[in-house]
C-alpha cells in the first residue's frame, strides 16, 4: 500500500520519501515504486519520463527525513500498537503545520489521535488496493481532526485524481465495514456448500456488477487482513461479525491469498 501511495503523489507532481524499517525494506520499496511508475510511462498515464519522476523520489530509514514533509501518509501493517509508535515517531519531527494521516482499514482514528500532541492535525487516509488503478479515497474525521484538514484532504485526494469521501470514526468506517460484511457472509456461503467460490464471485461480478467477487478480494486483500478486520469488529459492533471457522482454519494454515499463492483460489497458477 505504501508503494501505492507513494506513486499516485509522484504522478500528481509531489516530491515522496518513502521511510522503511532497515535498508532492505527501503530498497525494496523503491525497486517496487519505480517499477510501478515505469509501468504508467509505458501505458502514457503520465507526460512525464520515468527520470524525472525518480528525481522527485527518496528512500531511507529514519522518520527525520520527514522534517519539512507538508504530509505524511503511515502504512504500516494493521496492529494498534506498530500504529501507534510510527505516528509518534513521526509526529515528533513534523513540522507544526504538517499533517499527518493512517492509512488504516478499520482501527479507530480517535484511538490513534489520543496519543498524539496534535491531534487536530491528524485523521485517516484509507486508500484501496491496488491503488494506482482505484478511484477512490475514503477520509475519515476524528472527533478532533480540524475542519481545515479535512478541506485539505480532500483537495490532496482530487490531485491524485481520486474521488473523496468522507465519515466519520466509527468502527470500520463505511468501506470496511460493508466489505467485510459481504465478504464474510460469502465465506459461510462456501463454508455451507450453497456455492463453489468460482459462482458466489459471479453472482456479484454478473449479478450485481462488482468489478471483483468477494471472495477473490478477500484473496487480493489477504486472509489474515481480513481476518484481524473482522475480529476487531466483531468486539465493536456484536456477532454479525464473528469471522467465519473456514477462515481462521485457512490462516492458521498459511493459506492468506495471492500473497502465499493459495486462498480461495490458486493464484500462482493464474
Amino acid at each position: 500500500m505504501g508503494a501505492g501511495i507513494a506513486h499516485a503523489f509522484l504522478l500528481a507532481g509531489s516530491r515522496v520519501t518513502v521511510v522503511e524499517r532497515d535498508a532492505d525494506a527501503a530498497a525494496a520499496a523503491r525497486a517496487r515504486v519505480l517499477e510501478s511508475v515505469a509501468a504508467s510511462v509505458a501505458r502514457g498515464t503520465t507526460d512525464e519520463g520515468e527520470a524525472a519522476l525518480a528525481a522527485r523520489f527518496a528512500t531511507a530509514t529514519d522518520v527525520a527525513h520527514f522534517e519539512r514533509a507538508g504530509l505524511v501518509v503511515e502504512a504500516v501493517p494493521e496492529e494498534l500498537s506498530l500504529k501507534i509508535d510510527a505516528l509518534t515517531r513521526v509526529e515528533a519531527v513534523l513540522g507544526p503545520d504538517a499533517a499527518l494521516a493512517s492509512n488504516t482499514s478499520s482501527i479507530s482514528i480517535d484511538a490513534l489521535a489520543a496519543v498524539l500532541a496534535r491531534p487536530a492535525r491528524f485523521l485517516g487516509m484509507h486508500f484501496f488496493n491496488p491503488v494506482p488503478a482505484s478511484t477512490m479515497v475514503e477520509i475519515v474525521r476524528g472527533a478532533a481532526s480540524g475542519g481545515p484538514l479535512v478541506e485539505e484532504a480532500r483537495s490532496w485526494v482530487r490531485a491524485i485524481g481520486k474521488t473523496p469521501i468522507v465519515v466519520r470514526d466509527a468502527p470500520g468506517f463505511a468501506s470496511s465495514r460493508l466489505g467485510v460484511a459481504l465478504g464474510l457472509e460469502a465465506i459461510r456461503m462456501l463454508e455451507q456448500g450453497v456455492a463453489s467460490a468460482e459462482d458466489i464471485d459471479a453472482a456479484m461480478t454478473l449479478g450485481y456488477k462488482h468489478p471483483v467477487g468477494p471472495l477473490r478480494l478477500t484473496d487480493i486483500v489477504g486472509l489474515d487482513v481480513r481476518l484481524g478486520i473482522a475480529e476487531y469488529l466483531a468486539a465493536e459492533l456484536g456477532e454479525r461479525f464473528e469471522p467465519p471457522a473456514l477462515l481462521r482454519r485457512m490462516v492458521a494454515e498459511g493459506k492468506l491469498g495471492r500473497k502465499t499463492g493459495e486462498g480461495f483460489y490458486l493464484w500462482d497458477a493464474q
